[in-house]
């Protein structure tokens, strides 16, 4: 039994990027997966990905760049408002403009950079460098 579709679908996005995969088919999925994957590819993380539709949930059948050094979902949920971004970049990210993490805003998943420049908070989801 899954219960955190998007910790399932990083797990295995990491794990194939680390042993060399050049795809990987995540399923079950979701909307918010999907929009985690459209993040990683604006920012070069894939290169490409398409839903599959099934009768049980669908899948993303991914095509790996080889860039992921690590991801992962960040648990519990943080809310987290715009001018505090900075002190969460250092929790997760290795280094300054390394990595990205992605928040749940009221206007759709996007990366903390986007969510800065529109001076918005949102709840912190994932990271990946």
């Amino acid at each position: 039994m899954q219960h955190d579709l998007l910790n399932d679908a990083l797990v295995t996005l990491r794990h194939a990027d680390q042993q060399g995969r050049s795809h990987v088919e995540l399923a079950p999925s979701s909307h918010l997966v999907g929009e985690v994957l459209r993040i990683f590819r604006e920012h070069q993380y894939i290169e490409e990905f398409t839903f599959v539709p099934s009768g049980r949930g669908g899948a993303y059948d991914v095509k790996l760049s080889r860039r992921i050094n690590s991801c992962g979902v960040i648990k519990p949920r943080i809310a987290v408002k715009s001018p505090n971004l900075e002190r969460y970049e250092a929790r997760f990210l290795p280094a300054q403009d390394f990595g990205i993490l992605l928040l749940s805003t009221n206007q759709g998943v996007m990366a903390h950079s986007k969510a800065r420049e529109l001076k918005i908070g949102g709840k912190l989801l994932a990271y990946v460098y």
